[in-house]
């Protein structure tokens, strides 16, 4: 058969990823048959539909490691790196951010905001150690992204409000050193280690409301946030386990301090997959009236598909991608791209990533090594995107805030479209074969061929002409 031939529309662009060439601008051709072609067509009717809900953002976690590890770059490439992730006009283009309120596990240290036992006057409440760390990593984001959004979520409140008097739930693992729990200070799934009484619960949400009032005199907003990071979860780093129950309870008192400020309450994050977790809390009409939408993380994509179905006027979060083992592998990659799938197909309207950058081999504060978007050699004074960062890239550089997922059919499934609200199209598409893989894509009467490489990601934008 003759070759295809290309087409030249400046309005059609097609970029891909293998993991040996990452971000390349491949050609398109024109529509043409083959016996091996599959085909990919895009339901344009589905492009105004109010019932799928418009995307959010897309970003990542801001950290404490994530700050110091950019500390070892030059000026330079460490705003080069920022750009590259903040700038809507290039890269990632990162527009809705994750940050903990007080430590969570890829902090400096443990620590919150009052450790003053009994302090319920909340006098002794200070984000002087973000000062050093979260605060200039926010701020240097602003400066290429001053409208950027952000959500926030505690990993352990402080200490003296828990039952075990401790910032952990779990005893060290992973070959780290001590943390220094006790046997009579382990917490466990299915139980409040949070005091449940009102004092403490109305405490707790001031704190929050402090927390929120306290980063606004620093310029940053903060308009959503979720009242535990995985509360089924009992870790040997900073963490709280709740009942639905005492998340309820809490509710009663953190959504009217957060109406005060007109600050979004999602439930979450939701770690596991199972409905009733939601169902329980949504149960209780004063605590429900407060929550607009749900984050959902990790063994909670289980859960996620029952959960948009049944409460479809929720708001739906993949508020952590999962953090894999540090070494960064295309493998993981490939994986990351199954999660991204089932998220975006279920529902989900923000997609979060975690670790924005690490040093290379760089663990956790105790001890879990992860991936990262930027991989910094302290030693050399140098840095990488990993494949993580151009999979990410490949759907945010191409989908803005307000796009709708739109239905795809044919030969070739593995993907995923949208409708941005300037009406350009994008198709996210991923070839897993060995060999290069030749689609042929329809959108309404457009059509264009494509020729996937082998083992890679691809996206196709077709700007309205």
């Amino acid at each position: 058969m003759p070759r295809l031939e290309p087409l030249a529309d400046d309005h059609i662009v097609f970029v891909a990823t293998t993991e040996q060439s990452p971000w390349q601008t491949t050609p398109v051709f024109k529509p043409a048959f083959r016996w091996t072609m599959l085909n990919l067509n895009i339901d344009l009717s589905e492009t105004n539909s109010s019932s799928r809900q418009a995307i959010q953002g897309f970003g990542a976690c801001f950290n404490d490691l994530g700050w110091t590890s950019l500390q070892a770059l030059s000026e330079d490439d460490r705003q080069s790196v920022l750009r590259e992730l903040f700038d809507p006009a290039v890269g990632a283009r990162f527009s809705y951010c994750r940050m903990p309120i007080g430590a969570n596990d890829f902090s400096t240290d443990a620590y919150s905001y009052d450790e003053q036992d009994g302090d319920f006057a909340l006098q002794h409440f200070s984000i002087d150690h973000d000062r050093n760390t979260l605060i200039p990593f926010i701020h240097a984001a602003q400066r290429f992204r001053p409208d950027l959004r952000l959500w926030a979520s505690p990993w352990t409140p402080p200490a003296w409000m828990k039952r075990n008097h401790f910032y952990a739930e779990a005893k060290s693992s992973r070959g780290t050193k001590d943390n220094g729990i006790r046997s009579d200070q382990i917490g466990h799934e299915g139980e409040d280690m949070f005091i449940q009484e009102p004092r403490y619960l109305e405490a707790y949400a001031r704190y929050f409301g402090k927390f929120i009032d306290s980063y606004r005199a620093e310029g940053i907003h903060v308009g959503m946030v979720m009242p535990q990071n995985e509360f089924n979860s009992a870790q040997n780093f900073p963490s709280c386990t709740w009942t639905p129950e005492g998340l309820a309870r809490f509710l009663h008192f953190l959504g009217p301090e957060m109406d005060k400020r007109n600050v979004n309450v999602f439930f979450g994050t939701l770690e596991r997959g199972e409905p009733k977790l939601l169902e329980t809390v949504m149960a209780d009409k004063d605590a429900a009236q407060h929550i607009k939408g749900i984050g959902v993380q990790w063994a909670g994509k289980n859960a996620l598909p029952a959960l948009h179905s049944e409460f479809p006027q929720l708001t739906v979060f993949q508020s952590e991608q999962e953090c894999g083992d540090g070494n960064n592998a295309w493998s993981y990659t490939e994986y990351c791209w199954q999660l991204m799938k089932h998220y975006l197909r279920s529902g989900a309207t923000g997609y979060m990533y975690w670790n924005i950058s690490l040093l290379k081999d760089q663990p956790s504060t105790w001890g879990w090594p992860q991936n990262a978007l930027v991989s910094v050699d302290s030693g050399a004074r140098a840095f990488r995107y990993t494949h993580d960062y151009y999979l990410l890239k490949h759907l945010t550089h191409f989908v803005d805030a307000g796009a709708r997922l739109i239905p795809t059919s044919g030969s070739c499934d593995d993907a995923l479209a949208f409708h941005n609200p300037d009406g350009t199209i994008v198709l996210l598409v991923r070839n897993e074969l060995a060999h290069s893989q030749l689609v042929q894509v329809q959108a309404g009467e457009r059509s264009v061929a494509l020729e996937l490489p082998p083992d890679s990601i691809g996206t196709l934008a077709i700007k309205s002409a």
